[in-house]
């Protein structure tokens, strides 16, 4: 029995579909010399990748008991990801950014631990599949490196003032305490210098299409054949969103939808956007627990390799255990300039502030309790829990979760915007 099979396919649902329809797997040799499909600047997309993408999206669309669709349409899409890709990855290049082997391990072995496996079992279990894992390895690589290209530069376009945050916070503070939605968006695209008839075409496509799913088109098919967004193969997926991180425009119009209802044509700077309310959580006012925590950080480096970074930091917590002060410590030896001038003093921490590691360990110790080595990705720790509180939001959280409301609601029109001008300004020429 296969294990990522329609009924259980948990691994690939919890990729992108990007990753989902991960380009080329190891075949056997082929019996001619592969052909170009796309030539992209100075790259190119290969015939074989676009073969094995269209494959794969295929396999997952059955998985998921969602109709194929026509070769011409798939193809057209499959295509159109893959030159975005290649640019991105060219970026990428361009501009320094590089996937560590930390940060590829610690990826896949948390994919792995949602599918409650670890590491060995995974790559046992891609094995059955037949899928190879060096190729499905180098792809999550090429996924991340992707995510954080458009984070780096989506991230500089978008400017968030005080003022903003103030305003937010006068106006719209309710949004704290929103519940969440889960969403599904439709996006036909105009150009950039788009003509009115160029517009009215598009504006004439989403609302035919719009009257299409109001009388039971399946939406997911829908936005995987006709969706211009970079989530298109994944059925226009969202995920969930709070409606006040979302664009103005859209998040009106959400505000009477119910759990299933679609909207209707969204005008937007990138076109016209067609959402699918999906369901609804949470909106309640919740206390937040705060852990006051202090540590010792030590990172391997050109002169400490990272044995030697873990023999001594085993020596330190040998001196804590001793009696030795955990401030003079962290003043004397911590490699985290920050809190190391400070006796180590990271102050009050709450959910998800801190990375995965450190929250984990942190959790697990007790107050006045000093916790053994451990490390993440910023090297070996050593921390102390000095106490713990319930805590409303305050202010500055408040502030942070506004700028954070804020940032994403730009986000994904800035995202948008940014990936239709790099494919604009890319030299794309399609060969088949």
């Amino acid at each position: 029995m296969k294990l990522f099979n329609a009924g259980s396919a948990k691994y690939w649902r919890t990729l992108s579909i990007g990753l989902l329809a991960c380009s080329p797997l190891l075949q056997a040799a082929p019996e001619k010399l592969d052909g170009i499909a796309a030539i992209v600047n100075d790259g190119v997309v290969l015939e074989s990748q676009l073969k094995d993408r269209v494959a794969i999206v295929t396999e997952q669309l059955q998985s998921r008991n969602q109709r194929v669709p026509p070769k011409s349409i798939l193809d057209s899409q499959v295509i159109d990801r893959l030159i975005l890709d290649n640019l991105l990855l060219q970026i990428a290049e361009q501009q320094g950014i590089k996937v560590s082997d930390r940060q590829l391990n610690e990826s896949i072995a948390s994919i792995a631990a949602r599918n409650g496996m670890d590491l060995a079992q995974f790559r046992n279990a891609l094995i059955a599949e037949g899928r190879d894992y060096v190729s499905a390895r180098e792809q999550i690589r090429k996924e991340l490196l992707i995510s954080q290209v458009q984070q780096s530069n989506v991230s500089r376009r978008i400017k968030i003032s005080d003022q903003e945050v103030q305003h937010f916070l006068k106006t719209d503070s309710a949004g704290l305490n929103q519940p969440e939605l889960l969403l599904s968006f439709i996006l036909i695209s105009i150009p950039e210098q788009a003509s009115p008839e160029q517009i009215q075409a598009a504006e004439s496509n989403a609302s035919q299409l719009h009257q299409e799913l109001l009388k039971g088109a399946d939406f997911a098919e829908a936005a995987i054949a006709a969706s211009s967004a970079p989530n298109a193969l994944n059925g226009g997926d969202l995920g969930w969103r709070k409606q006040s991180e979302l664009p103005e425009d859209i998040a009106q119009a959400l505000t009477n939808m119910q759990p299933g209802d679609i909207s209707q044509p969204i005008r937007s700077p990138s076109g016209f956007y067609i959402v699918q309310l999906r369901d609804k959580r949470g909106g309640e006012t919740q206390m937040v627990e705060q852990t006051k925590v202090r540590h010792i950080l030590l990172k391997p480096s050109e002169i400490r390799s990272a044995e030697q970074t873990q023999r001594m930091i085993n020596s330190v917590a040998s001196r804590l255990q001793a009696g030795e002060s955990f401030a003079t410590l962290a003043k004397e030896l911590s490699d985290d300039p920050g809190s190391g001038s400070e006796g180590g003093e990271l102050g009050w921490a709450q959910p998800g502030q801190m990375v995965p590691e450190f929250e984990q360990v942190m959790n697990a110790t007790a107050i006045n309790e000093i916790s053994q080595p451990f490390e993440s990705r910023f090297g070996w720790h050593i921390l102390q829990v000095e106490a713990r509180r319930q805590q409303d939001l305050g202010d500055q959280i408040r502030e942070n979760q506004a700028r954070s409301i804020l940032n994403k609601r730009k986000y994904s029109e800035e995202l948008a915007n940014w990936l239709r001008e790099i494919r604009a300004e890319a030299y794309v020429d399609i060969k088949i």
